[in-house]
């Protein structure tokens, strides 16, 4: 909720920019412009490095809005899950500095999609997110990636993701949700 009115004004203008633009095809890069509020930003005078990936949600948001990925999602009762996320941070946005959220879909395995944000002041990147998300059903399981791809119209335009996110999410993952999951710190 911390975000709850940014997200409602990007999703506005989200279906605003896609009436009057067309819809964005899914290779296409997704552009929000935002400006560091008090709000973003911590002690240091610098957003708070857990903001990040709350604004770079807005991203996805007008992606999947611009792409008709929302509609699609609806229309079967399917919903998108972030499993694994990291972010890189290269330069600190400031209080009241005007930056771009730019997200864009990586590819895709046989399991998950891949997205990367991007925060952009003038052209430079200041922070970077990759992000592995997967496809449920409302009534239960996964939607095997064969069928989101038929479902978007595209089972060629998004590339399998290159192997070091491959090595990296099997990194990062957590035990499936049937498996246990002790928290032991010996």
């Amino acid at each position: 909720m911390n975000v709850i009115w940014r997200t409602l004004l990007v999703m506005l203008r989200a279906r605003v920019r896609r009436r009057r633009q067309g819809r964005l095809p899914a290779t296409a890069v997704g552009r929000v412009r935002l400006t560091t509020l008090p709000t973003d930003i911590d002690l240091l005078r610098h957003m708070n490095n857990g903001r990040y990936l709350s604004l770079f949600d807005l991203g996805r948001w007008d992606l999947m809005i611009r792409t008709d990925l929302v509609e699609i999602l609806r229309e079967r009762g399917w919903y998108p899950v972030v499993g694994s996320e990291t972010v890189t941070f290269r330069k600190s946005l400031n209080l009241w500095q005007r930056f771009e959220v730019q997200t864009r879909w990586i590819g895709h395995d046989d399991r998950a999609l891949y997205l990367e944000h991007r925060a952009v002041v003038r052209g430079e990147v200041y922070a970077t997110a990759i992000i592995r998300a997967r496809m449920l059903r409302r009534a239960g399981g996964t939607v095997p990636m064969d069928e989101l791809l038929a479902a978007l119209e595209l089972p060629q335009e998004l590339p399998e993701v290159p192997s070091w996110m491959h090595e990296w999410a099997e990194h990062v993952a957590l035990p499936s949700t049937r498996r246990p999951a002790p928290s032991d710190w010996d």
